[in-house]
């Protein structure tokens, strides 16, 4: 199963609000996470909070059979549970723009 990480950073003063969104993912909508991720096709999700003098980041690793489709799906969904994910994780918690061009692929360096 093809795996892939990524660092997001997380916008200043935002981490307690991205830790409630995860909390509210793992408890009362944790169904509707779960299929969320079925749909979008990870197999995988972990995340880690990372704290830098750089800013705090969110460590991510996915296991997938098409990542690309992954970023895609949860960029485009209209589906309620991605919505919300979308709006207060992807956009209000990491400043993400949903209408831009996914980034470049990470490189491999030491696999």
């Amino acid at each position: 199963m093809p795996s892939y990480a990524f660092a997001n950073p997380v916008l200043p003063g935002k981490v307690a609000a991205w830790k409630g969104y995860v909390a509210e993912m793992t408890g009362a909508r944790a169904a509707e996470y779960q299929a969320s991720r079925q749909r979008v096709g990870l197999t995988t999700e972990r995340v880690w909070l990372q704290q830098t003098p750089h800013g705090d980041f969110a460590v991510v690793y996915w296991e997938a059979a098409d990542i690309g489709k992954v970023f895609e799906s949860l960029m485009t969904s209209q589906d309620p549970f991605d919505q919300w994910f979308r709006d207060k994780v992807l956009v209000g918690v990491h400043g993400m723009d949903p209408a831009a061009p996914p980034p470049p692929m990470n490189e491999p360096i030491l696999t």
